[in-house]
């Protein structure tokens, strides 16, 4: 009961100072209802952006990487960093120079309308397909479990899942659609302030379960018994070998914190250049510090269960269930509802956008008021939710689902990111070879991933079955040097779609060369100190990496 009331407690506070932060805002006006009235602070940029990147999907499913895999993971946060400060200075002066609202906005100024329309397409197609559900369905398998929902109801399990989905849906929905940007990124602001200190709590009483008490003990005992696991370094056959952070994992990094519309949203929300690069740097700078939330507690499970569950997955919620105080589950799971919140309403939020502006403005109704795009956008919005509550009871035999995410996204991500960089550093490649770039990068990623690769591994164990190779260790190996990891796939396909893009601009190039021009929207002064605190940051990603390199 203290849970539940803990939990209530702590959600309908951020709703009711939600509600009054967009008082202040024009829901009218699609520049107040989008960008939160291009309005938005260093610390409420900060704040949104990495709670947008916390949820179960997140935090359980990374974690459960770190139990099996152990330092290595980290990758996946630690790198963050050195995109998010590349973002802030190269990319996001040019966004706000451009008066932009949504990425493709620029593919528009850059190409042409196709080109936007057709990125729009694939950025909602990935949402509402993917990762709407995912979030759906791993949040509501986080708190069904954590609150026993189907013995509270008297419930099957499968039932409590769609009572959880469903519940989830809606109040994302109305937080997302109907307060805009602005109720977004204010209620992220505090849901981080919980999740941060909930989160460390995790690790802080794992260490001291393991520790006799002594947090230190704790981690010197970790070290002690399993030194091999405390290694930046990944080797062939785990999550992210070392070799793939020098390919596709910095080009999924880029893509992710400098052009995925659900993350740079809140940039482009700045009330000018040097607070959105201010943003971008104390969010890079605290993702360094993400591995103690979403790959310590991992490890801390491997040592407290001797690696003994039954799968990867229940390495989080097991080492909360065995080691927090029962008082403060009810906090965690109110923290972790607001993480599973954050994720659904940024990436609705940003397909509301989308849709509002690159698709509904653009192509049904030219003359269109504000009123009348924020409105069809929200409609929109609420028809989105409907279909992703729908679709994500059904990926609960998806496997892995940080894999899953991250390899899937891969059929959009790269060739959107593509065409993207070759925009801004070329001056006279046309917009056919942008649609050329989007059609062959995800027609190539989904005939390497869904079929060669299949293919490839299919008759490698079919050979080491033939050679009587039997133990699990070294069919997995076998499997893995097989075929190419998805993150180099990613980096090959990324390299020759820019060798076709730049063919096609020699052969057909642009009439005139493209220019860039400042709309003074906003002002792009630059944040002083953004290159000497970018390069600081970066120095101690790549300290940390050569610290715990074995």
């Amino acid at each position: 009961m203290i849970g539940i009331l803990s939990f209530l407690g702590f959600t309908l506070l951020v709703a009711i100072v939600s509600y009054f932060a967009t008082r202040s805002t024009d829901e009218q006006s699609s520049d107040g209802y989008f960008l939160g009235g291009r309005s938005l602070t260093a610390g409420v940029i900060a704040g949104s952006l990495l709670l947008t990147n916390l949820s179960t999907e997140q935090i359980v499913g990374l974690n459960g990487s770190a139990y099996t895999d152990g330092l290595s993971v980290m990758a996946w946060e630690t790198l963050a960093a050195i995109a998010i400060v590349v973002a802030a200075i190269f990319l996001l002066p040019r966004y706000l120079k451009g008066g932009l609202t949504t990425v493709p906005q620029f593919l528009a100024k850059r190409f042409d309308v196709a080109t936007k329309t057709l990125t729009s397409g694939l950025f909602l197609t990935g949402y509402v397909v993917v990762l709407l559900p995912v979030i759906l369905y791993s949040g509501s398998v986080a708190i069904s479990g954590m609150f026993n929902v189907p013995q509270l109801l008297n419930v099957t399990d499968s039932t409590a899942l769609v009572i959880c989905i469903w519940g989830i849906g809606i109040i994302g929905s109305v937080y997302a659609v109907f307060g805009g940007l602005k109720a977004v990124a204010v209620s992220d602001s505090i849901n981080a302030i919980g999740l941060l200190v909930g989160g460390l709590l995790i690790p802080i009483f794992g260490l001291m379960a393991i520790g006799d008490g002594s947090v230190f003990g704790g981690l010197d005992t970790l070290m002690s018994t399993n030194p091999e696991r405390f290694d930046s370094t990944g080797n062939t056959g785990q999550e992210v070998p070392f070799s793939t952070i020098f390919t596709g994992m910095m080009l999924v990094q880029l893509f992710y914190w400098g052009t995925n519309q659900q993350i740079i949203q809140r940039a482009l929300g700045a009330k000018n250049l040097a607070e959105g690069q201010k943003g971008l740097l104390l969010a890079s700078f605290l993702k360094i510090l993400g591995p103690l939330i979403l790959v310590l507690p991992g490890m801390i499970a491997y040592h407290y269960f001797d690696g003994n569950l039954d799968s990867s997955d229940l390495a989080y919620p097991e080492l909360v269930r065995a080691v927090l105080p029962k008082p403060l589950v009810g906090f965690f799971a109110a923290v972790l509802f607001g993480a599973i919140l954050s994720s659904f309403n940024s990436v609705l939020n940003s397909s509301v956008t989308l849709f509002g502006i690159d698709i509904y403005k653009q192509h049904i109704n030219k003359n269109a008021s504000e009123t009348t795009v924020v409105k069809y956008g929200k409609i929109f919005g609420i028809c989105l939710a409907l279909a992703s509550m729908f679709i994500a009871p059904l990926i609960a035999n998806a496997g892995s689902l940080f894999n899953y995410l991250q390899e899937i996204n891969g059929i959009y991500s790269i060739p959107i990111f593509t065409i993207i960089v070759v925009g801004y550093l070329t001056k006279r490649v046309p917009a056919l070879a942008a649609k050329i770039g989007i059609l062959s990068g995800s027609a190539l990623y989904i005939i390497s991933q869904f079929w060669l690769k299949n293919k490839f591994v299919d008759d490698a164990l079919a050979q080491a079955n033939a050679n009587g190779i039997t133990d699990a260790g070294a069919l997995k190996l076998i499997e893995a040097e097989a075929y190419p990891h998805y993150l180099h796939i990613m980096a090959i396909l990324f390299i020759t779609n820019i060798v076709i893009m730049l063919i096609i601009g020699a052969l057909k190039p642009r009439k005139e060369p493209f220019v860039l021009e400042y709309t003074n929207q906003v002002s792009i002064t630059p944040y002083k100190y953004v290159n000497q605190v970018g390069i600081a940051i970066c120095c101690i990603v790549v300290g940390i990496y050569i610290y715990f390199a074995k």
